[in-house]
């Protein structure tokens, strides 16, 4: 894989990668109809703008880095009871 792709596929800096796998793959099974996967689509976009948030709050905090690691993204999802998107 080159540089790129890895960094998509890291789990410490792309929080949303499950919500990408899942709307990549309904686009595989509705051979590209992208209106019949709206919803992945939308749940991607939800979990990109949360973690954002959080992101940009991290730095506002001067919290270094400004990505939680997997391992805390983990452990802020358990505290509120799960994914809030």
């Amino acid at each position: 894989m080159d540089k790129n792709t890895r960094k998509v596929r890291n789990e410490d800096i792309n929080p949303c990668i499950e919500e990408s796998s899942a709307s990549q793959k309904c686009l595989d099974a509705y051979n590209y109809d992208k209106s019949m996967c709206l919803a992945y689509f939308q749940r991607y976009k939800s979990c990109r703008k949360y973690w954002h948030n959080i992101m940009v709050q991290r730095r506002r905090d001067g919290v270094n880095p400004c990505m939680p690691t997997a391992a805390e993204r983990q452990e802020m999802l358990a505290a509120i009871g799960g994914k809030p998107y």
